[in-house]
């Protein structure tokens, strides 16, 4: 039996205004090679300055996790040549990270916890983009000299479920804190994965093994289960010293099966020396209390969730699993509505609507509008039926809850006279289950409202229906 051991390096692209080291913007979507200047394009003579907003952020998370900050810390030159990368180095934080020594907690379904530690999280400047056309190469540098938060995590994690839960939560507190947007898609959350075996009772640690540029959690969870299977293989095949190595490799999602891309470097082969164009980096007491000033994150909103709304830990974590789902229930709960209709109507009916692109951030019925909703079945204008008529109407063609109803004719009726005229006639049609149900099959009950709701469509109020059938069969 053998013991998986992960370890996970986390790139966050930090959502600043402008870059690292020059005021260049970071919106590198632009055309290629436009948002760049001297600094950023390495020429002789220009300088970095430091990015002050880089350093709020980096603290920021920081005091999330619970970590040390060093208010001194260094930037390092890490040398390596590559077309992306016009000075041939990067500036880095090896020796004084200003982030160290954090901790986060995951989560499992049976309600156990697990706390896996972060041995650093470091500055360092982003590279550009290599663009493939055929046989010709390009070079977009762009997005040359944008801030990365790099997040190293302890090998703690056993597992691919650990790996997702762990990556989960972190993508969440990034988005919690806003200081970056976390878009896997786009490259703004890059994830290098280190994946080694061991047999189970074991605590050395074997030859360790990078999968890189994985840009979904499905496929970091395939890559690992995949890398690990191989590494077995090879151990009980008796070649295991043989085919595993120290390398990077890469994940192909078409042939299922990580590939070798290059040997893994080691420190030395860098040749890091302190950046000698940059000065150390001092946090001030002043700057420490503010910039640990936090938002509300994940956990405590759960725990809040729990506690004001009575409602188990699973519901609350699905609310608070992003940042956007939490603001949403939050601006119903501001229109007075119960927090159970809320959360039924918000996680089963409207995200079940959803399709293709539409998510909660760009759903056209917003928060304020299902709250309406909600409001209308729980005042008895419709029924919980018509609601989800009503929501298919809105889905497709907008517009506001009451128009909406009222372009369906879906509003109940609660006219006392009008269901009691309905009720008298079903009654009077059905005298043989009248005779039965009084004789004591209680389940006929439901038929009778059933015909009822039948003969008004569907707008007669059910409780209405209710009291007037129970007194009328006594």
């Amino acid at each position: 039996m053998f013991e998986v051991v992960i370890g996970l390096e986390v790139h966050v692209q930090l959502n600043t205004k402008t870059k690292l080291f020059c005021s260049c913007p970071t919106s590198f979507n632009h055309k290629q090679n436009t948002n760049t200047c001297p600094t950023c394009l390495a020429l002789p003579g220009a300088l970095p300055v430091l990015n002050k907003e880089v350093l709020h952020k980096s603290v920021m998370f920081g005091t999330a996790v619970s970590a040390t900050i060093n208010q001194t810390s260094y930037f390092d030159r890490k040398s390596y040549f590559y077309p992306d990368s016009p000075s041939a180095y990067q500036i880095t934080q090896l020796y004084t990270p200003v982030v160290e020594h954090g901790k986060l907690r995951i989560d499992f379904e049976d309600g156990t916890h697990k706390i896996i530690r972060i041995n650093r999280a470091h500055i360092e400047a982003d590279a550009g983009k290599n663009i493939h056309d055929g046989p010709i190469s390009k070079v977009d540098l762009n997005r040359a000299g944008t801030p990365l938060l790099e997040i190293v995590s302890e090998p703690d994690m056993r597992s691919a479920e650990e790996v997702t839960l762990y990556l989960k939560k972190l993508h969440s507190i990034i988005r919690y804190l806003d200081i970056g947007d976390a878009n896997m898609q786009e490259g703004s959350f890059r994830v290098d994965v280190n994946v080694s075996i061991r047999p189970k009772g074991d605590e050395k640690l074997y030859t360790r093994v990078e999968i890189k540029n994985i840009n979904s959690f499905r496929f970091i969870q395939r890559a690992i289960e995949l890398e690990v299977a191989r590494q077995i293989e090879a151990w009980e095949d008796g070649v295991y010293a043989r085919d595993i190595c120290q390398e990077t490799r890469l994940f192909d999602q078409v042939k299922q099966e990580t590939r070798s891309m290059r040997g893994k470097e080691e420190a030395a082969d860098y040749r890091y020396f302190p950046e000698p164009d940059l000065l150390k980096v001092v946090i001030t007491d002043e700057m420490m209390r503010e910039y640990s000033k936090i938002p509300e994150l994940p956990d405590e909103k759960m725990a809040r969730f729990v506690r004001d709304y009575e409602m188990n830990e699973y519901s609350a974590s699905v609310l608070t699993s992003a940042v956007e789902m939490a603001h949403y229930f939050e601006s119903m709960m501001e229109e007075g509505i119960s927090a159970k209709n809320a959360l039924a109507w918000l996680t089963t009916e409207l995200q079940g609507r959803f399709k293709g692109e539409v998510n909660i951030t760009n759903s056209p019925v917003e928060a304020k509008k299902l709250a309406l909703l909600v409001k209308r079945i729980e005042d008895g204008t419709i029924s919980g039926k018509a609601a989800k008529d009503v929501l298919d109407f809105l889905m497709e063609k907008g517009g506001d809850v009451d128009s909406a109803i009222d372009t369906l004719g879906l509003k109940q009726v609660s006219d006392t006279g009008a269901i009691e005229a309905i009720c008298d006639a079903i009654i009077n049609a059905n005298q043989d289950k009248v005779i039965e149900y009084r004789s004591g099959k209680d389940k006929l009950f439901g038929f009778f409202v059933g015909q009822v709701m039948k003969e008004s469509k569907g707008s007669a109020n059910p409780a209405t229906v209710n009291d007037i059938l129970k007194a009328k069969l006594g």
